[in-house]
């Protein structure tokens, strides 16, 4: 007899839902799968919480979700918050809020845990091989780094820096492209504050970036778009995007105004402000460590957490 699980994931940007059936053999059905612009860091995040507009926007999300988990009689909810929440003075307020009116039990993660299950996310979606390689996740509240290979995670820390707090510090009207100026503070700053990761590369040597999540997900949307191409959701959860193509779409993301970038085949609108200093943290982190190859990873957390399942 299989057993319905639900693993939602709320992030500070993006609220996941993915209901998997899973048999007493290991085999998995995916039976649903969803994702909502919650953007729960918004407007609070950089001042440590979570606003009562977030707070209802995260409410709203989770009493849909609770009812599609109803009609697809799930029988286990696990559920995770990242960042905005673990940082958020009144973070604790709002799981209870969650569990009074929804039912869910939220668990917050550390930024340590967090790591990992991406990395067993990404280990679900491709084959990483025995060389290491460095798996970057760009969050809305932070943005985690682990060096890995097939063999396990070698290094991983989670940096509070992600893409709502970086456009709250460096890129405040987003409706103009990002000047030359922000960008250079931007990547000044992420030098000082990622000395632990150059620290690790050094040691590690990683030679490709794989990259999870939102941001590197729109690129490979952008990239199909643009050769006609709508990805398949079902296809394979391990893909490509070429270097010389990111770099293409990193000027172009620089160099337009909001509207523009709105316009760009592939683009979605609950990721067309953060996608600019996003891209910039990317285009740092491939010059600084001479990656020479960008893969993509479908999976993160949330498959994290079934690969976790699975093993059990």
């Amino acid at each position: 007899m299989s057993r319905r699980y639900a693993l939602i994931d709320l992030g500070t940007n993006t609220f996941h839902l993915l209901i998997v059936a899973l048999d007493p053999e290991g085999a998995q059905q995916t039976l649903y799968k969803t994702k909502v612009p919650v953007k729960l860091g918004e407007g609070g995040i950089s001042k440590g919480e979570i606003t009562p507009e977030a707070r209802e926007r995260g409410l709203k999300a989770l009493r849909e979700f609770k009812e599609i988990m109803a009609e697809h009689k799930v029988d286990v909810v696990k559920a995770t918050a990242t960042s905005a929440l673990r940082n958020a003075k009144n973070g604790a307020e709002v799981v209870q809020a969650i569990k009074d009116q929804t039912g869910i039990e939220v668990e917050i993660v550390s930024g340590a845990r967090e790591a990992e299950l991406i990395f067993k996310g990404v280990q679900l979606a491709m084959e990483v091989g025995p060389k290491p390689v460095l798996v970057m996740d760009i969050g809305g509240g932070s943005v985690e780094f682990i060096i890995g290979t097939d063999k396990g995670i070698l290094w991983k820390k989670s940096f509070e820096i992600g893409a709502q707090r970086l456009l709250d510090k460096f890129y405040p009207d987003q409706e103009q492209p990002i000047t030359s100026d922000q960008a250079k503070a931007l990547r000044h700053y992420l030098q000082d504050h990622l000395q632990k990761l150059t620290a690790a590369v050094l040691q590690h040597q990683p030679e490709t970036l794989i990259g999870s999540s939102g941001t590197f997900d729109t690129l490979v949307d952008m990239d199909l778009a643009a050769q006609g191409i709508v990805r398949d959701l079902e296809g394979s959860p391990d893909m490509n995007l070429a270097l010389t193509t990111y770099q293409r779409q990193h000027k172009e993301l620089t160099h337009k105004t909001r509207a523009e970038r709105l316009a760009i085949p592939g683009m979605l609108a609950m990721r067309v402000d953060m996608i600019v200093v996003a891209s910039v943290v990317i285009d740092w982190t491939l010059e600084k460590f001479n990656l020479e190859k960008i893969r993509v990873s479908a999976y993160a957390l949330k498959e994290g957490m079934l690969a976790e399942l699975l093993q059990q």
